[in-house]
């Protein structure tokens, strides 16, 4: 009894010690997931209950009253529209541009290393200075678009396209800087599922004589199809959630024309200082964002499993 006792406490110790290791590997981790998320959405659920704005003290309860009135609200109606129509655009131009920009890239050819380089630029570069230089892209003055459509001869030489100050030309500037920023980092993803492929597959399409779209569409893209759902997951994350492009390419402007929710939110909760119906602004994005990621790693879950 003895001797098999000892063994047993031994083992117990070991997984004990083993416990108490990631218990404290995990915790600042945790704690820092909490203090930058948990904290911050607890927050917005305590304040969408209320009637608290800036400058004002007291706490009361407001129940569901602030869900109803942004429900009603016309401008938050339209953000909505915007948001949903912004955010499938560029899903789809981004998932169809980043397969194409990683079928090439997959590809060998002179000057690879550089060109993935140049690639990654959007991507990590800072959001805000990014956006500032595609402001005055689209300046109505000085815009590089509107000087070389004049030297094409598309527009005259005395027109000056408001591209932020008409609303769907302002909607597709903003479309094009999210299509932009997002697609290097989609393209990425994309290559590191087609580096994946078995190189045999491809080799044995080739001796049965199959064409480039033939390898593309029926062997590739279907063994690539869980990385795509990770590709597209975090595209409608970022494009759903951001606000730092909208803002300062119009200010939801002209007249709350092109906001989305997330600028409608700081709108009227930093700008405005109602903070209540600013936190239910964003807090409306939670189950919308929790859905779409439910269905997408469902999406990629089936294919792998398959």
């Amino acid at each position: 009894m003895v001797s098999t006792a000892v063994p047993r406490v031994a083992a117990h110790r070991r997984v004990a010690r083993r416990i108490s290791w990631e218990f404290w590997l995990l915790l600042p981790a945790t704690v820092y997931i909490f203090l930058l998320i948990g904290f911050p959405l607890l927050l917005s659920i305590y304040y969408s209950l209320s009637h608290i704005s800036v400058g004002r003290r007291d706490y009361s309860f407001a129940g569901l009253s602030n869900f109803r009135a942004i429900l009603s609200d016309q401008v938050f109606q339209h953000a909505l529209r915007n948001t949903v129509l912004i955010t499938v655009v560029v899903l789809v131009a981004v998932l169809v541009l980043s397969t194409i920009l990683a079928t090439a890239l997959a590809e060998r050819f002179p000057g690879k290393p550089a060109v993935r380089y140049l690639l990654l630029l959007p991507w990590a570069s800072p959001v805000v200075m990014s956006t500032i230089a595609w402001k005055w892209i689209f300046d109505s003055q000085y815009s590089v678009i509107n000087w070389v459509a004049r030297r094409l001869h598309i527009i005259g030489p005395y027109e000056f396209p408001q591209w932020l100050g008409v609303p769907h030309l302002a909607l597709i500037s903003i479309i094009i800087v999210q299509v932009w920023r997002i697609l290097p980092f989609a393209t990425v993803i994309t290559l590191a599922g087609m580096s994946a492929v078995p190189r045999e597959l491809i080799e044995a399409a080739l001796v049965d004589g199959a064409g480039f779209f033939t390898r593309l569409f029926r062997i590739t893209l279907p063994l690539v199809r869980p990385i795509l759902g990770v590709a597209i997951l975090f595209t409608a994350l970022f494009t759903f959630t951001d606000m730092a492009v909208v803002w300062i390419l119009t200010r939801g402007g002209p007249y709350n024309t092109s906001h989305v929710l997330s600028s409608w939110a700081f709108q009227v909760g930093i700008v405005a200082g109602d903070l209540a119906q600013g936190a239910a602004i964003a807090l409306f994005m939670l189950p919308v964002l929790a859905l779409v990621a439910i269905w997408v790693l469902r999406l990629s879950h089936r294919e792998v499993t398959e």
